[in-house]
């Protein structure tokens, strides 16, 4: 596979871990890294929305990448690990963006900061591929249905309240019997791969 993040090594180590998830969403700075696709932005703006108002989180930064396949830039990632104790990253909504947004998660989560990357569900196998490029192979990710960018408000809406659930299960430490997430296998249910 070629990287068409156009970086020349991998942001993260092999193997590299997840970073420490916290107990409870309540009360912690919620950070956004957008790509420039189209609805991008709308999607999680809601989600984000949404995530305030059921689980308590807070508004903290908000970082637009300036194109769909640039990783993020350092100082924004910067800003994110300072500001944010978790982050939501995407849409991964074609082939190059769902790479550079699992290449973010994956820099984020390298620099201490829980991050959930939401992906199109046409392009897992993209995303995928690039986990293993950037030696994290099964990293877990949440999936959203395609497609994203032709939806109206509505959809953006609606779809917006699917993958809620799937992003919030990536962010904090499951309850119970378990480990950290994984490979996907741990989460049953829609919305997370």
């Amino acid at each position: 596979m070629i990287d068409p993040t156009g970086a020349a090594d991998p942001v993260a180590p092999a193997g590299a871990a997840l970073a420490p998830r916290p107990a409870d969403l309540a009360g912690l700075r919620l950070g956004l890294l957008l790509n420039t696709k189209r609805n991008a932005a709308e999607l999680l703006d809601a989600v984000a929305e949404r995530c305030a108002q059921q689980h308590g989180t807070v508004p903290a930064a908000r970082h637009v990448k300036p194109h769909i396949n640039d990783p993020v830039a350092p100082e924004a990632l910067a800003d994110l690990v300072e500001r944010c104790d978790v982050v939501l990253v995407g849409v991964g909504d074609c082939g190059s963006c769902s790479a550079s947004a699992v290449t973010d998660g994956i820099a984020l989560e390298a620099a201490g900061v829980p991050a959930a990357v939401l992906v199109s569900e046409a392009f897992r196998t993209t995303a995928d591929a690039m986990a293993g490029l950037r030696g994290s192979p099964g990293y877990d990710y949440a999936v959203v249905r395609h497609p994203v960018a032709s939806l109206d408000a509505a959809g953006v809406a609606a779809r917006a309240g699917e993958v809620l659930p799937g992003l919030v299960r990536l962010l904090h430490a499951p309850v119970g019997p378990g480990g950290p997430p994984g490979n996907g296998a741990d989460h049953p249910g829609a919305g997370v791969r």
